[in-house]
């Protein structure tokens, strides 16, 4: 079975402190069930200098659960779905968003 977000994306988060904002999906850690949005989960890390690199701070960005997220099936209106799986005639497997009906996601 595929993943139900997948890279490029648009969603929007439903829970936490990045809550109702939106983005575009830019990586996927499926093993430990984490969406990484473009501008969302900045942080700034503090690096000790050591004899391979240099001390200060570095920039890096946290991922967000995926259970946080909900695709955006109408992006003028913002309305998103939960996604769902079905067979289409040809036998493969599609992505369907069940608020819209089952309908197909591209």
């Amino acid at each position: 079975m595929g993943t139900r977000i997948k890279t490029g994306d648009l969603v929007k988060v439903i829970s936490g402190s990045f809550k109702g904002q939106t983005g575009k999906v830019t990586k996927i850690k499926p093993a430990e069930e984490l969406v990484y949005i473009e501008g969302l989960g900045n942080r700034t890390r503090h690096m000790r200098a050591n004899m391979y690199r240099q001390g200060g701070k570095k920039e890096i960005q946290v991922g967000i659960r995926a259970s946080k997220v909900a695709l955006i099936v109408d992006e003028k209106a913002g309305k998103t779905s939960r996604i769902g799986f079905a067979k289409n005639n040809d036998g493969k497997t599609i992505r369907i968003a069940r608020q819209a009906n089952n309908k197909e996601i591209k």
